[in-house]
């Protein structure tokens, strides 16, 4: 395969892996943004507190579907260090998440119930980058490439008849 192709075959498998990834996070959105907005018209919770709530049920969602749809072809191993590191690096999103509302709510007094829906879109849209990094690096990693591996058995073969003794002929 060229140079040319397997960058081609690399962006389509990242552009498919982004596919994923924001279906999942767009349901996840909706998750979210219902929770949140149950929560603040059904109970007296501040606002950053029902942002963290709603933030958690997405939290659980969002693993499932990246676990089983976005990420089902990677690595199945260490699923405790798995859900570890998920867990971790969600709730550093969630901090970015809640942060951005928080200052706004309580820094700048933007409490309005638009208000609070703009920021905590706007938080998690800084959060779900961080999260596409972290979770594609560290949490779901990627099995080796097939060319890869094909190109290393061969390899691998080659120095095995390389290394065969050459029959001595019979004179």
């Amino acid at each position: 395969m060229t140079d040319r192709g397997i960058l081609r075959e690399r962006v389509d498998r990242l552009t498919r892996e982004i596919a994923k990834f924001g279906a999942v996070g767009a349901v996840g959105t909706l998750v979210n943004f219902g929770v949140f907005n149950l929560v603040r018209h059904v109970t007296d919770l501040h606002v950053v507190r029902a942002s963290v709530i709603a933030t958690l049920v997405a939290i659980v969602f969002n693993y499932v579907g990246f676990r089983y749809f976005t990420y089902r072809d990677r690595d199945k191993t260490g699923r405790t260090k798995e859900m570890t590191l998920f867990l971790l690096f969600s709730a550093v999103g969630l901090v970015i998440e809640n942060g951005v509302l928080y200052a706004a709510t309580y820094w700048f007094g933007w409490d309005g119930r638009l208000q609070a829906n703009f920021f905590k879109f706007l938080g998690m849209g800084i959060a779900t980058l961080f999260r596409f990094w972290s979770y594609r690096t560290w949490v779901f990693k990627a099995l080796p490439v097939r060319e890869t591996v094909v190109h290393a058995e061969s390899f691998l073969e080659e120095q095995r008849q390389d290394e065969r003794p050459v029959a001595r002929r019979a004179s």
